[in-house]
Parts: structure tokens; sequence; C-alpha cells
């Protein structure tokens, strides 16, 4: 059904880009030969992954940007669109803040809904008047999680579920256009995703690997800790690289054809 994963020629965009999922699918796409415009808040880590990009033979820039500005979102886009054309939005950047709701706030609501959502449709909305007026059509995926399918997954999860109903009418909306839209849902997966869990959580999986950390909600988990903490426990805790290559899968599906959705979770469920 795919094709060859040859992406020479191709122009992705994809934020959340400086880390975990989204890092692994910018370095995907660009060692597959596209050129990756990575957009996320960290650019010490995207020139990092730029040059893993560009000793792949592949090309990227980089933008550093908040994508709850919507502005800088249709910036973003349409700069990309203008200067290398655009074949594939990734909107792959996402925050979680868990908990029960009880305990929660309406900063950490806000900020999920307009990371997980509002930025999602600014982003497709863009791309989708790009894609138009290239009249190439393209790839719109969108980054959810296995947390859509539970009906007790929070506030997190309820952004998720609002995502899969956004792509599904997405896909309604534009099937009679070469525009092809994709949900990919992760289940646990070895990333920055935790950086809001309690600090004892995080504190154990560091001692679980043999890493003692000084670590504070909110900070970034170094990556020799996460690829630790994956190889340890791959039963229950997929690699961002698996989520890469579903990407490159469904990308690779010619635009006759509509890859709904896909699920890449570890073998085993792990229970937060």
């Amino acid at each position: 059904m795919a094709g060859d994963q040859n992406m020479q020629g191709k122009s992705v965009v994809v934020t959340g880009a400086s880390s975990g999922i989204g890092r692994a699918i910018a370095e995907r796409m660009g060692g597959a030969g596209a050129h990756v415009v990575m957009a996320g808040r960290t650019e010490a880590a995207m020139k990092e992954s730029q040059a893993t990009i560009e000793a792949a033979g592949g090309s990227a820039s980089i933008v550093t940007l908040d994508v709850r500005d919507p502005a800088a979102v249709q910036r973003l886009v349409a700069d990309a669109a203008s200067e290398h054309g655009l074949d594939v939005m990734v909107n792959n950047a996402g925050v979680s803040h868990p908990g029960a709701i009880a305990d929660g706030t309406p900063e950490q609501w806000r900020e999920m809904l307009e990371v997980n959502i509002l930025a999602l449709l600014t982003g497709t909305q863009a791309a989708i008047a790009a894609m138009r007026a290239s009249g190439n059509g393209g790839h719109i995926v969108n980054v959810s999680s296995i947390a859509a399918h539970s009906r007790e997954s929070g506030v997190y999860g309820a952004t998720k579920h609002a995502v899969n109903a956004i792509t599904s009418s997405l896909r309604k909306e534009l099937e009679d256009e070469n525009i092809r839209v994709v949900s990919i849902m992760p289940g646990a997966v070895a990333t920055n995703f935790a950086r809001n869990f309690e600090p004892e959580f995080i504190q154990g999986i560091g001692a679980l690997v043999g890493v003692e950390m000084d670590w504070q909600k909110g900070d970034r988990l170094p990556d020799d800790v996460l690829e630790k903490t994956q190889a340890a426990m791959e039963q229950v805790l997929a690699a961002p690289e698996d989520v890469a290559d579903a990407v490159l899968y469904a990308i690779s599906a010619p635009l006759r054809l509509n890859i709904e959705e896909l699920v890449v979770r570890p073998a085993k469920q792990m229970n937060f």
C-alpha cells in the first residue's frame, strides 16, 4: 500500500519538533530526503536535529515559536509553503497536565486547550489553504493519543477526543480534494511528555535505570535517561522513532487512499 518511503523533493512542517515524537518525526522525514521545517520552543535541540538530518542527506530549517500564538503558526505555514512548498503538515505539539480535574487549574486547562486543539486547528487551516493554492494536495497528520479511546482520560484526554473529532470532520470535508488527513494515536512513549508528572514518579523512573536526578516538575528529561528508560521498559514504553515510522508509512500512501488512523502502542499498556 505504502510507497517506497522516499521523500526526495517533499517539504514537511513539524510542530513540537524540539523533543520527543516531533523530533523523531522531523529526523525520520529528513533522513528520507525531505526538507523539514522544524518548529518548536528549544532552538538548541532543533539545531542538533538539523545537523542529524543534513548528515543523512536531507535538509532542514528551524523556526522558534510558541504554538499558542495563532499568528506565529499561520506565518510558519505560509512562509514554509512560500519558500519550499508544503506536502505534509504534522500537527504534533502537545502538552499534558495530569491529575484529577478537581485539583487542576484554569491555567493548566487553557494551555492544553490552546496547544492541543487551537494550535492544531490553526496549523491545519493554514496548511489546507497552502495545499489548495499549490494544487498539489498533500497530507495533514494530527498526532492524537490512545487517551482518545477512553471516556475517563481527563482534560488531556478530552483534548485528544477533540483532535479525533476534528480529524474525522476534516477527512469528510476534504475527501473530494487531494488532501488526506490522518490521526496518529500513540500509547505510552518515552518522551518529555512526562515532564509535568509528579517528581516522585520521574525520580522513580530514574532510579530504575540507575540515574539519580535533581529534577523539578516542568524540567526537560535528559535524553540519556529517556533512552535508557525505553530500553529497560520496551514492553511498556515505545520509542519516539516507532511513531515516526508510522507517520512515514501513512504519508507514503498515494493520495487516492485514505489511511484514517493508526494506533502505535507498546506490547503492554502502562497505567499511570
